[in-house]
């Protein structure tokens, strides 16, 4: 059944119009998540050249363009004031800046009460290169993960991203391409829709980390619609707002060339804390593993024998112990606390495998059966 939003909320479509304005006008603790790519105030000094004198095709829009600094921190206070009184008590916020704009917008945002999660660097793997040679080459750019509070649980789907990352933590710096080729978006021209599209690979990390199937992302500078594009393709609900009509257009477009995302059951992660409990007993009354059998860790310095109600027994520098798999996986390793499931190996076809093989077996018989 398709998981579902506040019908009260305008799902699923770009508000044209100004970001801080519209936002305003929203129910408060409505949307989940907020993902923001703000104009950088880039300052840019005069036409930038590559080597060749051909004009290298940078941000120089209106859009980007502040007085001073004191006029950028107040649009920034403003946008991020609305945007937390939108976010649900256990939202969160993404931001994404260079230099000439993160750690203003970072220290704003600390101000306003937001907790800082983490920062995430993305390293691009095809940067554009510094031209004059005065500078390094500005090969990376800051995203923010913050809370609406210290005391806030915002998701965060762990075992999502280690799977995403060939079974180890999804660490903060994420290598990826920018936006090239034939996923940027041009006019019937050639010409770029927007300077500044960011690459739906980001994005993709950003909404399955954070977010749940049907959950609201809001982004209130929706430009080229990455972020709506990559919510629809994940079965998130979004809100753009921007107020050029060009960039409407062409994200709509974009946006309904999309088809729509598989059952959520495609799209969900469970979390291991989340999934049935198997007590090891479970395993000997399957006859997976019988009385008697020996368990060993991965390296084969420790070993225990199987007891008929499920303990093991095993030898230790403080002597013979015996308890449940926990416990005797903690005990002969000399540490506090350890997880059996994990720690202890069967041998089956001359190989050692973790029982918690068998344990996710009797999950997936338990599933087919139900």
């Amino acid at each position: 059944m398709p998981l579902r939003a506040p019908s009260i909320l305008p799902l699923n479509r770009i508000l044209a119009g100004d970001s801080i304005a519209i936002m305003r006008d929203l129910p408060a603790h409505s949307v989940d998540a907020v993902f923001a790519d703000p104009p950088y105030n880039l300052q840019l000094g005069g036409e930038l050249l590559r080597p060749n004198c051909s004009k290298v095709d940078a941000c120089d829009d209106d859009w980007d363009k502040f007085a001073d600094f004191a006029a950028y921190d107040s649009f920034t206070r403003d946008w991020l004031s609305a945007a937390k009184r939108i976010l649900k008590p256990d939202g969160c916020l993404w931001v994404i800046g260079s230099y000439h704009n993160i750690f203003r917008v970072g220290s704003i945002l600390q101000d306003l009460g937001f907790w800082i999660l983490n920062d995430i660097v993305w390293c691009k793997t095809n940067p554009m290169p510094n031209f004059r040679g005065m500078r390094f080459t500005n090969a990376h750019e800051t995203l923010i993960w913050a809370s609406a509070s210290p005391d806030a649980k915002p998701c965060f789907n762990y075992e999502a991203m280690k799977n995403m990352n060939d079974d180890k933590q999804m660490r903060s710096d994420w290598v990826l391409p920018i936006c090239s080729g034939k996923e940027r978006r041009r006019d019937k021209s050639g010409e770029k829709v927007h300077p500044t599209q960011k690459p739906e690979a980001l994005l993709y990390r950003v909404l399955l980390s954070s977010t749940k199937p049907g959950d609201v992302i809001l982004d209130p500078f929706f430009g080229s619609g990455t972020t709506g594009a990559v919510a629809k393709k994940l079965g998130r609900h979004f809100i753009g707002i921007d107020r050029d009509p060009a960039y409407i257009k062409h994200a709509e477009a974009r946006i309904a060339e999309i088809p729509a995302a598989p059952q959520p059951s495609f799209l969900v992660t469970p979390a291991k804390r989340e999934e049935p409990r198997i007590p090891f007993g479970t395993v000997l009354e399957r006859g997976l593993l019988r009385p008697g059998d020996l368990l060993f860790d991965e390296k084969q310095r420790h070993r225990a024998r199987i007891k008929a109600d499920a303990t093991l027994i095993a030898s230790s520098r403080a002597g013979e112990v015996c308890g449940s798999i926990h416990k005797v996986g903690a005990t002969v390793q000399g540490l506090p606390a350890c997880n059996g499931w994990t720690f202890w190996c069967f041998e089956t076809a001359g190989k050692l495998v973790p029982i918690d093989l068998l344990r996710q077996r009797i999950r997936a018989e338990n599933t087919a059966q139900a």
